[in-house]
């Protein structure tokens, strides 16, 4: 998808899932799992620092200077069903 769109929140949880919200209002779900053995974010893996993930910038950061490309974000999560 060619949209780049901000993430306005996020809430991490301990089994790797991203809960988001985009500025045009969407709620979607983005799993980490797959991400987890790989730099830089194997520094998280069973850290609670994963857990305390937060927007800067329009994208998901985490302490350490770590974070994940909003257009990523938004291109591989699924929509989340109320």
């Amino acid at each position: 998808m060619d949209l780049l769109l901000d993430v306005v929140e996020v809430k991490a949880t301990k089994d790797y899932k991203l809960f988001l919200e985009f500025e045009n209002g969407e709620k979607r779900v983005f799993d980490m799992e797959p991400y987890m053995d790989r730099p830089p974010y194997i520094q998280l893996k069973g850290s609670p620092f994963f857990k305390i993930a937060y927007v800067d910038y329009g994208t998901v950061c985490w302490p350490g200077n770590i974070d994940i490309a909003p257009e990523t974000l938004y291109d591989l999560s699924k929509p989340v069903v109320n």
